[in-house]
């Protein structure tokens, strides 16, 4: 059976190039980083090239990248390392409604201890306003954490126009730039922000790696305690081969993004008119111009999301309705519903996020395959009725 991946958002297949040089480090790199034997120096060359990539990815400098067991720990260490580190400053932190769990729970937890958080709303596009987000700001505001890109709808958040209100504010600014990476062009200065979360997962690098951004003069606490390791703010022995492996997946991306993604933008807005030409009832969630290239939110009418993922799971095609850190939940979208999509449509949500393996073959192929899962849901449902339906197979 033919198998077709368009769950890139989720996490992506590791490269050819990436393992190659992880098996490297295996095989031939003994030594800890931390150690000051010849073979400890290599371990330390090997992690500061890595490092070095990274912060070329996103025009960092290398000292200003701290490794992390993967963009949860980033976002975690950024959101909290900041909030704590600051306290005697404000207890007040501004994000949005929309923001990945691994940001809202560290809120919520936050909360708990004291601090103070304002749930920026988003509108129906899914974007936030900085207008709105600059009224937020009170002289206790000690952090503001808005996303780059949202996880499920691929939306692009003003993050550039943010990032010159905080500046002027004198607020430390934090982006999740997760699902930007490799993706669209990111620069820390260009972007004004002074903390960025990423992960290597997301970019064809192995999973249980990431990093966070943070500039020079930022103050954040660690989040745990132990060794002196990446600059006291993370303890632990490094991920030497995972980091390589980041570090290697950052140079490859950042070579052919522009090509890719004008290839991957080709193959999304191809599905969304092959879909929306033979499936009716449908809808787009997210801004059509200010989205990610390779990500389409869909919202189907009269059936469920998860209906159509084992459909289209029968016939070799993995999708998704949202958020992976988020499968499983029954309730509607976090995200769909501070976007005012109204819960019905949001349970009928589905994700396609397209990766470089990706063809336009597999594109047709996935129409061909939903057309009849989808059909085949609405008739199951009390609610539909064909008669007012002007197209479909």
């Amino acid at each position: 059976m033919k198998k077709i991946y368009l769950d890139h958002n989720a996490t992506t297949p590791l490269r050819r190039e990436v393992l190659a040089a992880m098996e490297e480090i295996y095989q031939n790199v003994t030594g800890n980083p931390s150690s000051v034997h010849f073979f400890g120096r290599e371990a330390r060359r090997r992690l500061e090239a890595g490092r070095k990539q990274v912060a070329e990815t996103i025009g960092a400098r290398p000292e200003e990248i701290v490794f992390t067991g993967g963009g949860t720990e980033a976002d975690n260490l950024a959101v909290q390392g900041v909030a704590y580190a600051s306290r005697s400053k404000g207890d007040h932190i501004i994000t949005s409604a929309i923001e990945h769990p691994a940001v809202l729970a560290a809120c919520r937890f936050l909360e708990k201890e004291g601090f103070s958080v304002t749930y920026l709303p988003v509108s129906r596009e899914g974007l936030v306003s900085p207008s709105q987000l600059e009224e937020a700001i009170r002289p206790e505001t000690i952090l503001i954490s808005v996303m780059t890109a949202n996880n499920e709808t691929g939306v692009i958040q003003p993050v550039a126009e943010i990032g010159e209100i905080a500046r002027s504010r004198k607020v430390p600014f934090h982006t999740d730039a997760i699902q930007g990476l490799g993706k669209i062009p990111l620069s820390v200065e260009e972007m004004g922000v002074d903390l960025m979360s990423l992960s290597g997962h997301k970019v064809y690098g192995p999973q249980g790696v990431g990093a966070l951004y943070i500039r020079k003069g930022i103050r954040v606490r660690p989040l745990t305690y132990g060794g002196h390791h990446e600059r006291s703010k993370r303890p632990g022995t490094e991920n030497l081969a995972g980091i390589v492996g980041f570090g290697e997946a950052s140079r490859l991306a950042r070579e052919n993004l522009e090509s890719e993604a004008d290839r991957l933008r080709m193959l999304r807005d191809r599905l969304c008119s092959e879909i929306s030409d033979r499936i009716p009832r449908v809808k787009m969630n997210g801004a059509p111009g200010l989205r990610l290239p390779n990500t389409l939110n869909l919202s189907f009418e009269y059936v469920e999301g998860e209906g159509i993922l084992l459909g289209l799971e029968e016939k070799g095609v993995a999708a998704a309705t949202g958020s992976a850190c988020t499968s499983g939940e029954l309730a509607p979208s976090h995200v769909l519903s501070a976007m005012e999509v109204e819960a019905a449509l949001a349970q009928g949500s589905v994700r396609f996020s397209l990766g470089r393996e990706n063809t336009l073959e597999d594109i047709l192929y996935t129409v061909d395959v939903l057309v009849p899962v989808v059909k085949r849901l609405r008739e199951m449902s009390p609610f539909y009725d064909p008669d007012n339906d002007t197209q479909g197979d």
